[in-house]
């Protein structure tokens, strides 16, 4: 270890570690990538492509399997208890040390290539929160194989649009999934999806659970089981820094989803960084992320983060209540003696809803646990109160994005503590230059709400692009401000550089931590033959963060129910993007308030139906229209009118 090195490790000053990074990133950056196992060094720490965009580490070599699972095994950890299968679900627990994981990882991979996986290939992962998904997922990236794992929770329809821009040869499945008391069957939803999708995988591979027993079709479903153990173990394939790792889609405003890319260099080096400056981890704590695989917080910090710095990570399936009941995650916290946790608010807000006093926590002895991580939505200052007050240990909201993949702002717990502040997610992570800049791309002052943008070049681990679709790339991200980012939130800077963000600027909204797209409900919404026209907006949901409410012109001479009429959407919304967008509420109105040019104001229905302070746009058609809508939502007692 050289003497700057050793210095940094010291460093407790964010102001200059952050600096640091800013001024000079290739530095910076090149000193962090000197920490994690290359096959062969990297070339050039920062470069740009034929296209120019910014990439990190060319001509670098590695493989993500190998650091998060064999170069712990030659480090002499191969006995270390890697991943923790706690199954609230079906009342489980089963433990996996680095070298079982080796085990089980390289005979899923050796499968795949018995199905002709090869790097660069694409498969896609489509299953519950079992150990098999991270399995595959690691399978894939020893191959040099790009995953794109889809939500279990997501419809057919939604599946089939991610087969159709992924082309996976092979799917990974599972024969179900399980929603608190409810068995979910996964196969026929994939058979559907398959059915609807114009791209045809080869194979699926499909993972038969003891409560649900799948039918498989012909010579194209293949049981999971049986292949693997037939199947011999496959070492890991050298890639490139700047291969695609995987794939993972995320709502965009035109309801395509958008496949943001991962690479293998920069995602390693940002995840193994982050344990250490972000979260204040060791290797060989115990890290536990409550989320999914197929949401970015289950990619970066259940399966890769953990495991590449040489944790222990926790493999959950359940939910925070009803499995069984309210004090789940402390018990989980308390048998495994979590360190650090993280999950989304909506989490603690379905526990607060079920056990305001944390009656249940007392239970547990919970005193492993050093801090609360929370991201996937703004935090709201009553939920962190509560917390603040039954956990007594630091509750750090932190801010991030899919394309991202990791903390754009932070409290940087391994750095330098600050006091919180309510509504912030305090201050920006090394690497990232945040800036609020105005409609003209001038930047604003202290307090000045606008865009919230990152200067150029990203930090590693970001989306160096979008998968075959570069033109979506920029146009989505780089062409409204020369030489940055759009973040695509809204938010301001104050005088002692926290940073608030105030939400999307654009239609896609936060329901639970998932970002779903308005906009293509909006879609859903319109195809019903009643319908002539509506809006979807985001509104404020004490439990979920947000929820979608629909209003609903109606074609003339058309007569159906607002109850018939409610009832077929939310079957729709339902059957076409899942159950996890949570649409309960349409709403029959008149008209639809818009501007003289005819763009509906859908900001200030939201802000009517949550009660904010808003000032009427001096470019509305009728403002009477306004009146109109906030009796519709009095007599059905909506948002504020509860």
């Amino acid at each position: 270890m050289n003497i700057v090195q050793q210095n940094y490790n010291k460093v407790m000053n964010y102001d200059s570690f952050y600096q640091k990074s800013i001024e000079n990133p290739e530095a910076f950056w090149a000193e962090q990538s000197d920490k994690i196992a290359w096959f062969k060094k990297p070339t050039q720490i920062l470069s740009t492509d034929k296209n120019g965009f910014y990439r990190w580490f060319a001509g670098g070599e590695l493989n993500t399997c190998y650091l998060s699972v064999d170069y712990h095994i030659e480090q002499g950890r191969g006995n270390q208890t890697a991943l923790i299968y706690d199954s609230a679900a079906t009342n489980s627990i089963i433990k996996y040390t680095y070298n079982e994981i080796k085990e089980e990882v390289s005979k899923i991979a050796g499968a795949l290539r018995d199905l002709g996986i090869e790097k660069g290939d694409t498969v896609v992962i489509y299953m519950p929160m079992v150990p098999e998904a991270a399995f595959s997922m690691l399978a894939c990236a020893r191959l040099g194989a790009v995953h794109s794992v889809v939500f279990g929770g997501f419809a057919p329809h939604e599946l089939a649009i991610r087969i159709d821009d992924a082309k996976p040869n092979v799917i990974i499945s599972a024969s179900c999934g399980i929603e608190f008391d409810k068995i979910i069957p996964y196969k026929p939803l994939l058979d559907e999806a398959i059915h609807l999708a114009e791209f045809k995988p080869k194979n699926c591979l499909v993972l038969q659970r003891p409560m649900c027993h799948a039918n498989l079709v012909g010579e194209r479903d293949i049981d999971f089981a049986t292949m693997v153990a037939q199947s011999k173990p496959a070492d890991c394939v050298p890639v490139d820094a700047t291969d695609p790792l995987y794939v993972l889609y995320t709502s965009g405003t035109t309801g395509k989803p958008k496949g943001i890319v991962r690479d293998n260099g920069g995602h390693a080096v940002a995840m193994n960084f982050s344990m250490k400056y972000i979260y204040d981890l060791n290797p060989k704590d115990v890290f536990w992320a409550a989320s999914d695989v197929g949401w970015v917080v289950g990619h970066s910090y259940i399966v890769y983060a953990p495991l590449i710095y040489g944790c222990t990570t926790v493999f959950f399936e359940g939910k925070p209540i009803k499995t069984p009941d309210a004090g789940t995650f402390w018990r989980v916290i308390d048998e495994h003696k979590v360190k650090v946790f993280f999950t989304a608010p909506t989490a603690f807000r379905a526990i607060k809803k079920e056990d305001s006093e944390a009656k249940l926590k007392e239970k547990y002895d919970t005193s492993s646990l050093k801090t609360i991580f929370v991201a996937g939505e703004r935090c709201d200052p009553p939920t962190l109160e509560w917390l603040q007050q039954i956990a007594q240990v630091p509750i750090i909201d932190h801010w991030w994005q899919t394309e991202s993949g990791w903390g754009i702002v932070a409290n940087m717990m391994g750095v330098e503590q600050f006091p919180v502040k309510a509504g912030s997610a305090t201050k920006p992570v090394c690497g990232f230059d945040v800036q609020i800049l105005g409609e003209n791309g001038q930047k604003l002052g202290p307090n000045e709400e606008g865009y919230v943008c990152i200067k150029l070049p990203l930090p590693p681990s970001c989306l160096p692009t979008l998968w075959n679709d570069d033109d979506r790339f920029r146009s989505s991200y780089l062409n409204k401000f020369e030489g940055y980012y759009l973040t695509g939130d809204g938010g301001y800077i104050d005088e002692e550089g926290y940073v608030f963000i105030m939400g999307r600027v654009d239609d896609v909204i936060n329901v639970a931590g998932h970002r779903l797209s308005t906009g293509e409900m909006e879609e859903i919404v319109g195809s019903h033959k009643a319908v002539a026209e509506c809006a979807v907006v985001g509104i404020a949901d004490e439990l979920r963060g947000q929820r979608p409410l629909g209003l609903v012109v109606l074609k003339d001479g058309i007569e159906i129910s607002e109850e018939v009429l409610e009832e077929q959407l939310i079957k729709l919304i339902r059957d076409q993007i899942g159950a996890v967008a949570f649409f309960r509420n349409a709403i029959l109105v008149k008209r639809l308030p818009k501007t003289r040019s005819g763009k509906i104001l859908r900001k200030t229905i939201r802000q009517l139906v949550d009660g904010e302070q808003f000032t009427i746009p001096s470019t509305i058609d009728d403002v009477s229209i306004l009146s109109e809508i906030e009796l519709c939502m009095r007599n059905r007692k909506i948002g504020v009118f509860q």
